[in-house]
């Protein structure tokens, strides 16, 4: 769980440490504790609680694509937003993804069952973050309201504050409500519904989303995304 000292990547200790001195911040670590000391399994491992920021530094952040909370499935969370380990069944929302992806700007190779890490996209400076970090087994959105929400609005404003020309990916209204805390005159807000099965053919799919925001790195001098899969499917994983 969330230690009293949190291990995390020097950058994001700078931007944010005064965070964890405040009382919503205690609050939310005596909960998971509590939670922990309950015997409630928590997702995902402690030391992934905050792999997305310490997977792209503060300065390294080219784009950002929110989601809400961490799968609660066993062994599916690891900190990245809509990415599971390889050797993961892929998710509804994500499949949607990559679906789109594969119409955009084309897949390396075709879409595979248990190849849904996205962590080659955190190493080209694609922020993952999701808007709550923790979540009870098979309990979707259990851990909101309990002051996650509260530290990633900070994280989102200070960095876009700190920050210009960054590409913020907002898929559905939960992520749109983050965009509301940075400045569109600073940066790049693409909005569509969210990859759900539920919405996605409400403008998720077609949206162009990935080409769209390598056309805007682009113009910036910047290199653009390889947002084709190419990690190559891991040891197949327990799944359920």
């Amino acid at each position: 769980m969330m230690n009293q000292r949190v291990n995390l990547h020097a950058s994001w200790q700078a931007l944010l440490k005064d965070q964890f001195e405040l009382t919503y911040m205690q609050s939310l670590r005596q909960f998971l504790l509590e939670e922990k000391r309950l015997g409630k399994q928590i997702y995902p491992p402690g030391n992934r609680i905050f792999a997305a920021l310490d997977a792209v530094p503060v300065d390294k952040v080219r784009v950002v694509i929110i989601g809400q909370d961490p799968y609660h499935g066993p062994a599916q969370a690891h900190g990245l937003s809509f990415s599971v380990p390889n050797g993961m069944s892929i998710p509804p929302s994500l499949r949607n993804v990559l679906k789109e992806i594969d119409a955009d700007v084309g897949l390396a190779e075709p879409l595979q069952a248990n190849c849904g890490d996205l962590s080659s996209w955190a190493e080209q400076g694609v922020l993952l973050l999701n808007s709550v970090l923790t979540v009870e087994q098979a309990q979707a959105a259990s851990h909101q309201g309990k002051g996650w929400e509260q530290f990633t609005d900070v994280l989102v404003s200070r960095l876009a504050a700190q920050r210009q020309g960054l590409v913020f990916l907002l898929w559905g209204a939960y992520a749109q409500k983050k965009g509301k805390l940075v400045d569109a005159q600073r940066h790049h807000l693409l909005l569509a519904p969210h990859p759900s099965p539920l919405s996605a053919h409400r403008g998720f799919l077609g949206c162009k989303h990935f080409s769209q925001t390598n056309k805007i790195l682009a113009a910036q001098g910047l290199p653009i995304i390889d947002w084709s899969q190419s990690n190559v499917p891991g040891e197949t994983a327990n799944n359920e």
